[in-house]
């Protein structure tokens, strides 16, 4: 029975993040400003680093591929939370939700290596200077880029494929203003253990994966930068690398208090706040 209710589910009900038409009146305008920079920031840094030949540097290069990765994430949810805050029925299709969340974690997954990436950037040109032209050449780049968006649709697939092979037979109403594992997790009329195990599994990861990655390159950039003499040089390095560690910290802060708790602690309302700020979260 529960399988035969799972086929006949055709569509889900977002309740989004406000209840009001007074909130939702402000938080579209809100919203709607955040993603309109978010985009015009991104799609021209995008430009600047491909007209400007100073740019055309590894950092860089890693640095578009990032404002190309935010400008897709951030359009995979806002437009649809946009329309949704203006109407009566904020309905999603079955396909239309996990095609959503497809694209989510894949993109999700991939910013989140692409910061292990520029990590080691960093660490490879304060660290080695010398050797930077070798070690990050364009190739190479090319490379860690592709393996950075092949490693997150891979991702993408077995978590997307966990979720969406669950019975939902009780409720098609997620308390999320997108589709995201957590809350559909909670619509799930089985038992859903060994499918959040899975998926915790995969997004500790890649998360931790990532991190480790960061916080090595960066013990190590520390005592680089602490043998220096010059105070300029340390200023220096200082200044490459603090946008870098700020959108790390707000990246990684909100994601695994989002995906990596026991499932038992889950809020709703703390997962729509976590998944708000994590979406929000990266500087142009």
């Amino acid at each position: 029975m529960a399988r035969k209710n799972y086929t006949l589910l055709t569509e889900f009900i977002l309740l989004g993040l406000a209840d009001t038409r007074e909130q939702q009146v402000f938080l579209f305008c809100f919203f709607s400003v955040i993603y309109t920079v978010t985009i015009v920031g991104n799609v021209g840094m995008i430009l600047l680093i491909r007209v400007d030949s100073r740019l055309h540097t590894p950092m860089h290069f890693l640095l578009a591929n990032l404002s190309f990765v935010d400008v897709w994430y951030s359009s995979t949810i806002t437009p649809k939370m946009l329309v949704d805050l203006l109407s009566e029925k904020k309905s999603i299709s079955f396909a239309g939700c996990f095609l959503q969340m497809y694209f989510f974690i894949a993109l999700a997954t991939t910013e989140c290596i692409l910061f292990g990436l520029m990590a080691h950037d960093r660490y490879v040109a304060i660290c080695n200077p010398l050797l930077y032209s070798l070690i990050m050449s364009r190739t190479v780049c090319l490379k860690m880029a592709a393996g950075a968006f092949t490693a997150g649709l891979l991702n993408s697939v077995v978590n997307t494929s966990c979720v969406s092979s669950l019975p939902f037979c009780s409720s098609n109403i997620i308390h999320h203003f997108f589709c995201d594992s957590p809350p559909l997790f909670k619509l799930s009329c089985s038992d859903t253990r060994l499918h959040e195990s899975i998926l915790s599994t995969f997004a500790g990861v890649n998360m931790v994966g990532a991190l480790l990655v960061i916080l090595t390159s960066y013990c190590y950039i520390l005592f680089s930068i602490f043998r220096m003499h010059a105070g300029e040089g340390r200023l220096k390095a200082f200044s490459t690398c603090a946008s870098h560690l700020t959108a790390i910290m707000l990246f990684y802060s909100t994601s695994i208090y989002a995906y990596l708790r026991p499932s038992s602690s889950y809020s709703l309302t703390q997962g729509k706040v976590a998944s708000c700020s994590t979406q929000w979260s990266f500087p142009c």
